[in-house]
């Protein structure tokens, strides 16, 4: 039987502790978690500001901006010693309608204080004339807090057509969008609980992903491949 080639696997939708209000585990269970899993790296994609971050939002900008980038950094420094490569992302809300932002740094995001003010259709505009991948996230999500759907086919890359933590519905509506719109399919787990979640997503790629910039363009191009997969960690 031929052998199937291998295939690198990394999360790209996951919270930490303490950075996201509604993380259950820490970043150093978290990459713990994933290298166990198998997977290759990870992309931390914890709220942003305008999200359900966990600092006073009376706090100077630069100070929180600061504070939402220390998971990340702690995750770069414990991805080495556990084996296991971490990305930068960021999760961005608006009234329940959220993406996922990859490719810019702490340093672009300390520059424009601005963003915080930004209609959201001209923020996203100003983000991927900078060369940010933007992917919306779980566009069909139903919640008691979300008061409607809001959807940006104009303004986005990519559709999470596979979240891990959503209905077969609500991907499923996703798919049909994505579709419609001729924009590329993601996967991603939205992990808040490390090693506790039971199915999980993410992005595959035939070779490893350098940085944030290689996996924006393998992304573009057509490389990557969607994860859906069980927790085999978990007793079914």
């Amino acid at each position: 039987m031929k052998k199937e080639p291998r295939r690198y696997c990394y999360e790209t939708h996951l919270h930490t502790s303490p950075v996201s209000k509604c993380a259950r585990a820490t970043v150093r269970e978290t990459l713990a978690a994933y290298a166990a899993l198998g997977y290759d790296g990870v992309f931390i994609t914890n709220h942003f500001l305008d999200g359900n971050i966990n600092i006073d939002r009376s706090l100077p900008y630069e100070e929180r901006v600061r504070f939402y980038f220390s998971d990340y950094k702690e995750g770069v420094r414990l991805g080495e010693e556990l084996g296991i490569r971490v990305f930068c992302g960021v999760e961005m809300s608006y009234g329940g309608t959220d993406f996922l932002v990859y490719g810019l740094t702490e340093a672009w995001y300390l520059a424009h204080p601005e963003i915080e003010a930004m209609k959201r259709s001209d923020l996203l505009t100003l983000l991927a004339e900078a060369g940010a991948l933007i992917i919306q996230a779980h566009p069909f999500r139903e919640a008691a807090y979300i008061d409607h759907i809001r959807l940006f086919p104009r303004h986005v890359h990519g559709v999470e057509t596979y979240n891990a933590c959503r209905t077969p519905l609500e991907n499923e509506m996703a798919e049909i969008y994505a579709r419609y719109y001729a924009l590329p399919a993601f996967s991603g787990s939205d992990n808040h609980r490390a090693g506790a979640q039971p199915k999980l997503g993410g992005m595959s790629s035939p070779t490893p992903i350098a940085d944030e910039r290689d996996f924006i363009d393998r992304f573009r191009k057509g490389e990557l491949s969607l994860i859906k997969r069980e927790n085999e960690t978990i007793k079914q």
